[in-house]
């Protein structure tokens, strides 16, 4: 199969993204029903004051009216003018209440019956906002009778209606009012929604765009999103992805570096391995050589060349970051630390005077090999610090102690170099980054570190010392541990 026939299979097969609302879809989802919900609010109580304000009008318009028809003489008015009366004034009856005695001041075609009663003196706003929505709700020529307080020594006005025509003032009320609102809300949403695409919908978009665009290529520094000048907290997290962004670049730039330098690496320690192979079966022939000096020097030759052949072999396990699990036994201290002088080049005839103050008879439960490598390291860079000092500089001192808390063994390597620059401290045991002196790796400190937390142990910078001094925790192992170890390697 063809490599144009498998890619509509692996199209079928791969999962298919559906598609989502994006921000503005959800924004605007949402503000839809936040205008409706602004028009319920305000065309409800809108609606229900049109329908007080008219009631209490058709009052004023009796009140009026019950005047006129109070002064006339004797209280008679002809028919003509007082349904002319009633008439102006949208009303079919006009009563009044003086005392015990109700008097109907004019009248014109009264129903037989009164469909509603409205006493205007105790509405409260609910009561008018229900009854004017279940108005507008009726069909039919119903009737009303709206009571209200009357002017002068009278106790109240009623006033006898029909309902249609205020039921058709409420509907063209509402009409407008709802042409007005729903311009008023249109335009407000628009600003609203425009105000907070712009201020929150766009900055996330740019969020996410960078974001995908770093996953997408995350080595890339043309990548990293460039900050807004916002104060807010988009602007934070504008700087903030910037920031981390930058460091994910550096980071992997780095471990690029670190591959190629790994493969660079194993590359030469075969053939370094090889020539060192061969300078061992040299120092074997040595070691038949009668000369004393020779017999004396020979078996240490032939140590270090075992031990420079097993470095070049863990070389590429540190290159991919692990590291063989420590052979641990009881070491006794002195033998190493002997042996860390010798390695290191500091006899007697150098500048550097050697202490060792190491408790007698200390020994450690530890990998005797990775114990020499962890002080070998360290003496090293104690070495090359004394030796930045000016001629002139004192007393060139390293000095190593040892001693048991318990079950718990302590070294220290102290020098009265020039100490730890504080600009290194905070990544004093990371490959690469701990350097404290032009030129430096940071390897040593880093392989240090590894391999004495191999032995659940702990190495950390003493401060307030002169110089620099390295404290070394190694806590033994539970008997149990111990026994079950040994039993297995005498197997």
């Amino acid at each position: 199969m063809s490599e144009s026939d498998t890619k509509p299979i692996l199209e079928r097969l791969r999962p298919k993204r559906s598609r989502r609302l994006g921000l503005s879809g959800k924004l605007l989802l949402l503000t839809i029903p936040l205008v409706m919900i602004a028009e319920v609010l305000i065309y409800v109580p809108a609606i229900a004051n049109f329908w007080t304000n008219r009631l209490n009008d058709r009052l004023a318009a009796a009140n009026t009216a019950a005047l006129v028809l109070d002064a006339a003489p004797s209280g008679m008015v002809p028919d003509s003018l007082a349904r002319q009366i009633l008439t102006s004034i949208n009303a079919r009856g006009v009563a009044i209440k003086m005392g015990q005695q109700r008097r109907l001041l004019a009248s014109a075609d009264l129903p037989a019956s009164i469909d509603h009663d409205f006493d205007m003196r105790d509405m409260t706003a609910w009561s008018s906002i229900v009854n004017s929505l279940k108005m507008m709700t009726e069909t039919g020529d119903h009737t009303m009778r709206v009571i209200g307080p009357a002017p002068g020594r009278a106790q109240f006005i009623e006033v006898v209606t029909d309902e249609k025509p205020l039921r058709r003032a409420m509907y063209r009320f509402s009409r407008n009012l709802l042409g007005v609102s729903l311009l008023l809300a249109v335009v407000t949403a628009a600003l609203v929604y425009l105000a907070l695409h712009f201020l929150f919908v766009r900055p996330m978009r740019r969020l996410t765009a960078s974001l995908v665009g770093f996953h997408e290529n995350p080595e890339s520094a043309a990548r990293i999103i460039v900050p807004s000048h916002r104060s807010d907290e988009i602007g934070v997290a504008e700087r903030e992805l910037a920031d981390m962004q930058r460091d994910l670049v550096s980071m992997l730039h780095q471990k690029s570096r670190l591959a190629a330098l790994g493969l660079a690496v194993s590359k030469i320690n075969h053939d370094l391995r090889n020539l060192l192979a061969s300078s061992q079966l040299l120092s074997d022939q040595l070691a038949s050589v009668p000369d004393p000096r020779v017999q004396r020097f020979a078996p240490k030759l032939m140590r270090s060349l075992e031990r420079a052949i097993a470095f070049c072999q863990s070389t590429l396990s540190y290159g991919k970051v692990q590291e063989p699990a420590p052979d641990r036994r009881l070491v006794a201290v002195e033998p190493v630390v002997v042996e860390v002088r010798e390695t290191a080049g500091l006899s007697p005839d150098v500048s550097i005077t050697w202490v060792a103050a190491i408790e007698r008879g200390l020994k450690i439960d530890a990998d005797p090999d990775q114990l020499f490598r962890v002080l070998l390291n360290l003496v090293r860079n104690a070495a090359q610090a004394l030796d930045s000092l000016a001629p002139d500089a004192g007393v060139r001192q390293i000095r190593i102690t040892g001693r048991r808390e318990g079950a718990v063994a302590i070294l220290e390597v102290s020098d009265t170099g020039p100490g730890v620059p504080t600009k290194v401290r905070e990544h004093l045991f990371e490959a690469f980054r701990g350097a404290g002196r032009p030129g430096g790796s940071g390897l040593g400190l880093a392989i240090a570190a590894e391999l004495v937390r191999a032995h659940d142990g702990d190495i950390q910078l003493v401060e307030g010392t002169l110089g620099a001094t390295f404290r070394i925790t190694i806590p033994d192992r539970p008997v149990e541990l111990q026994t079950f170890w040994t039993e297995r390697a005498s197997a």
